[in-house]
C-alpha cells in the first residue's frame, strides 16, 4: 500500500496553519477535501461552483483559524464555515432572485413520501436537490441537510419566515414531482 494516503494528527497541521506554514495548508486541505466538497455540492448548482465555494470556505479556514475552539470537533467548524461560505456565494450570484411569500404560495400542504427517497442513491438525490431553483435548493439544504431552523434561515437570508417555509414547502413539493419522474422513466426502462 504504497499510494494510501498518509493521515497527519489534526493538531500537527493546525499549529501549522496558524504559522501560515503553507505545506500545513495544503495537507489539511487535502485531508478535508472529499467531505468539504460533499457539503459544498449540497449548496452549488454545478461542481464549477461547489469547488468556488469550497476554496473560498478553505481560505477563510486559514484565516479565521485563530477562532477555532480546539475543544469542538474540527469537521463541525469546518462545515459551519463552508455553509456560510456558501450562503455568502448565493447572496452574490443571486442577489435579486425572487423569493416566494407564504401568502402567495397559497399554504401548500405537503405529504411526506417515505419510500421515494429510500429508493435513490445519495447522488441521485443530490443531483435532483441541485435541479432546483437557487432560493428552493438553499432553504432546502439549510433546513433538511443542516438543521437550520426556519427563523435562522429567515435572518441568514433576509427573508421572512413565512417566505423560508414556503420555498421548503415548494422545493419538497418539486423534488416529489422530480422523484414521479424518474421513478417513472425507471418503470418504463424496465417494461421496454
Amino acid at each position: 500500500m504504497a499510494n494510501a494516503p498518509i493521515i497527519h494528527p489534526l493538531p500537527d497541521l493546525l499549529a501549522g496553519c496558524l504559522r501560515n506554514h503553507r505545506k500545513s495548508q495544503e495537507l489539511l486541505y487535502r485531508q478535508f477535501y472529499g467531505y468539504a466538497m460533499s457539503v459544498c455540492l449540497r449548496y452549488a448548482p454545478t461542481r464549477e461552483g461547489a469547488l468556488e465555494v469550497l476554496n473560498d470556505g478553505f481560505l477563510k479556514v486559514f484565516t479565521r483559524l485563530d477562532q477555532y475552539d480546539t475543544a469542538q470537533p474540527f469537521k463541525g467548524w469546518l462545515r459551519r464555515i463552508l455553509i456560510n461560505a456558501a450562503l455568502d456565494h448565493y447572496r452574490q450570484e443571486v442577489r435579486h432572485h425572487h423569493f416566494d411569500d407564504v401568502e402567495r404560495a397559497g399554504q401548500t400542504i405537503v405529504s411526506e413520501s417515505a419510500d421515494a427517497n429510500s429508493q435513490l442513491a445519495h447522488e441521485e438525490l443530490l443531483e435532483l436537490i441541485q435541479r432546483l431553483s437557487p432560493a428552493y435548493r438553499l432553504v432546502f439544504n439549510l433546513y433538511v441537510m443542516d438543521g437550520f431552523t426556519h427563523d435562522e434561515i429567515a435572518e441568514q437570508l433576509g427573508i421572512s419566515v413565512g417566505a423560508s417555509k414556503s420555498n421548503l414547502a415548494r422545493a419538497r413539493e418539486k423534488l416529489r414531482l422530480y422523484l414521479k419522474h424518474v421513478n417513472y422513466d425507471e418503470y418504463a426502462r424496465a417494461n421496454r
